[in-house]
Parts: structure tokens; C-alpha cells; sequence
């Protein structure tokens, strides 16, 4: 069995047991499976059988699942059809009608949309509070409160979770977590080890990792994934064979990848730290060999014409996501965090100057020149 995370990344715990032994695993790109009788049919309702219907579950989809939970430590994995997804069914499995959660109020915005505005449809009422000051948490705590919830690296401002104490405070007052660590990775940060009981990933991002596919992934403690399993399957969340394969092929450069990325991130971070024109720069320096995961959020002067600075980008594309291979950029106020009220965004920091930046794997000078020379080029002239 593997030890290290460059080779987990890449074999698993037990080699393939396929029939036509190919080094890939195909894909499995079919709605259902057959059977050769009725009671081997049967068998598959009293258990001795694994597939039969690709919502209920397929070979692609089980790999990407079991892979990531490899990865982060996890008995027991299960992949959906986006990191929202992903988020909804672990919610779902351990929250019920006329239940509360808190949760972190500097999460993303479309996870903190659907907490505050959706899930009141299913009864369930979540109360936003910081956590940066864990009395604040415990002032929250109800009788009827289930879950914690919050993200090991926040976006956009990037702020690290003190994932022991906020695990261990749940575990004292006998409430579940559930942790987005779609920044951070497995390779920066497993929360399953530091005690949380469900992990989720935006598998689109980083797992993924080239831009094409759209899918989640949660894993966790074995009794929860199989209430996981049931929301995924009876709500229709599951991932398409074909996108898991994706993202299972790109989960292979992972390590690669995030450590490459990872450092631009810390070299451009501490660039735009010097530059006289960007008023703030949100990055987790002391964290991490090279930093801590591939983002920089930076809120730039009040001087620099935004409209002007993203025009000027040249070959770093605008998009409302992040963590291809590509660097990227994005504007919180107008993408990740337009649900957010003005109010609410102010308190966390979000405005028109804050922009988000996900570093690529192309030469770190190359990402810094082009930062300067948009900032440069943008400065209002008086």
C-alpha cells in the first residue's frame, strides 16, 4: 500500500480486478447494467451484487469516490454531480426538518445562498457567524442544532480554518461537521483526520483541475457516506460516467499540479504585496512549505480603474470559477459573491477593488509581469 500522497494520487490500494485488464479504467458510459436471470437479479436487491441502474451507481463514478477518500484519510467516498451537490447531499444526510445549523459567515457565496435561502424551504434554518472567535459559535448553539459547518481555506479571502479547535468544539457539544476543502486539497490539508465526519470537494476545481468538467465529491465516516448515498441517488444528484472519468483522470496530476500552482500563487502574493497601487493582499504565508493552495485575493487601490484592469489582462482569461491550469481571475462582488447582500459583503470585505486570483502552472514571472503591467496600465491619472 502506498504511504506517500504523489503515489496515492496515482495507484490505489488494490490493483484493478477488471476482466480485460486494461491499465485505464474504461468508461463505463451506460444507463444500466444486465443480468443473465432473475435470480441473479435478486441477488443484486439482497446485496451480492453492485451495479444496476447508473444513478443508483456505476464503476466510474464508485473510482472517483473511493480516490478522493483515499486521499483525505476517509473510509468511504461517494461522487455527485457538482461541489454544491456534493454539499447538499452531505447536509441532507445528517439534517432534518426543524433542524439548525451554523456555519462560518465568510463561505462561498452560491454554498451560502443555498444554506440561507434554500434549505429554508426543507425547514432547515442556518445561522451565519464568525468563526474566528469560537464563543461567537457557542452563543449560536440551540437545542435542536446539528451541524457545523464551514471551509478549510474561505473564498475568496482566504482565511484558514482552525480546524482542530472548531472540530473539537462540535465533537464537546455533540454536533457533526461538515468541511468544504476544495481550496486547500488533501495535499495542504486533511480535516477526516482532524475528526470531521463528512469532507466535501467542488471536484470541478482542483480534483479535476482542467477546466471541463462539472462534479463533487464527498467523503467521510462510513455510516453518514451511506446516508449520503441515499440523498445523492433519490434526488438525482449523481455524476455522468463519463464526467467522473474526467475527473478521475485529472485527479492524477493532482500533487503535481497544486505544488506547482501553489508556489506562483505565493511568489505573485508576495509581488503584489510591494506594489504601492494594491491596498491589501490575502494570502496564507505562513502556511505550507510553499504557501497554503493557489489563490490570491488582493483588493486593489481605490486609484485602479477596474474596468481598465481586467481589460488589460491580455492573456489571463475572466471567469467566474477558478483552479484550471490555466491562471484565471474573478470578481467576488459580481460572480461567487453577487447573492450576498451589499451589507453582508461589506462586513466580510468584498468590494468593486477585491479581485480573486487562481494561479496557473505557467511560469510564475510571466503571471506577476502581466498582474504589474494591468495594474500599471489601469491607475486613474489625475
Amino acid at each position: 500500500m502506498a504511504k506517500e500522497f504523489e503515489t496515492k494520487v496515482l495507484h490505489g490500494d488494490k490493483k484493478g480486478n477488471r476482466e480485460i485488464a486494461s491499465k485505464a479504467t474504461p468508461i463505463y458510459q451506460t444507463s444500466a447494467f444486465t443480468f443473465k436471470d432473475l435470480d441473479e437479479l435478486e441477488g443484486f436487491y439482497e446485496g451480492n451484487g453492485r451495479y444496476l441502474y447508473s444513478r443508483v451507481g456505476n464503476p466510474n463514478t464508485d473510482e472517483l469516490g473511493d480516490a478522493v477518500a483515499r486521499l483525505e484519510g476517509a473510509p468511504a467516498g461517494l461522487s455527485a454531480s457538482s461541489g454544491l451537490s456534493a454539499i447538499l447531499a452531505g447536509v441532507l444526510a445528517v439534517v432534518k426538518s426543524g433542524e439548525h445549523i451554523i456555519a462560518a459567515d465568510d463561505v462561498y457565496g452560491g454554498t451560502y445562498h443555498m444554506l440561507k435561502e434554500e434549505l429554508k424551504d426543507f425547514g432547515i434554518e442556518t445561522t451565519f457567524v464568525s468563526f474566528t472567535d469560537l464563543s461567537n459559535v457557542e452563543k449560536e448553539v440551540r437545542e435542536n442544532t446539528r451541524l457545523i459547518y464551514t471551509e478549510s481555506i474561505t473564498n475568496p479571502l482566504l482565511r484558514v480554518e482552525d480546524l482542530e479547535a472548531v472540530i473539537s468544539f462540535a465533537k464537546k457539544k455533540g454536533l457533526l461537521t461538515l468541511v468544504d476543502n476544495t481550496f486547500a486539497t488533501p495535499l495542504h490539508v486533511r480535516p477526516y483526520e482532524f475528526g470531521a465526519d463528512l469532507v466535501a470537494h467542488s471536484a470541478t476545481k482542483y480534483i479535476g483541475g482542467h477546466s471541463d468538467v462539472t462534479s463533487g465529491v464527498v467523503v467521510g465516516r462510513e455510516d453518514l457516506i451511506a446516508k449520503v448515498a441515499g440523498k445523492i441517488v433519490n434526488l438525482g444528484a449523481n455524476l455522468s460516467p463519463f464526467e467522473a472519468w474526467l475527473t478521475s483522470r485529472g485527479l492524477k496530476t493532482l500533487a503535481l499540479r497544486m505544488k506547482a500552482q501553489s508556489s506562483n500563487a505565493r511568489m505573485l502574493a508576495l509581488a503584489l504585496k510591494d506594489n504601492a497601487d494594491v491596498k491589501r493582499v490575502y494570502y496564507p504565508f505562513e502556511n505550507g512549505k510553499e504557501g497554503y493552495g493557489a489563490i490570491v485575493t488582493a483588493e486593489l487601490s481605490d486609484k485602479v480603474d477596474m474596468n481598465a484592469f481586467f481589460r488589460a489582462l491580455s492573456w489571463i482569461k475572466i471567469v467566474p470559477t477558478l483552479a484550471g491550469v490555466e491562471t484565471t481571475v474573478s470578481h467576488p462582488e459580481v460572480t461567487s459573491h453577487r447573492a450576498l447582500s451589499t451589507e453582508a459583503r461589506a462586513a466580510l470585505g468584498i468590494n468593486r477593488q477585491v479581485v480573486r486570483i487562481s494561479a496557473g502552472i505557467e511560469h510564475a514571472n510571466d503571471i506577476i509581469r502581466q498582474f504589474e503591467s494591468a495594474i500599471k496600465e489601469s491607475v486613474k491619472r489625475k
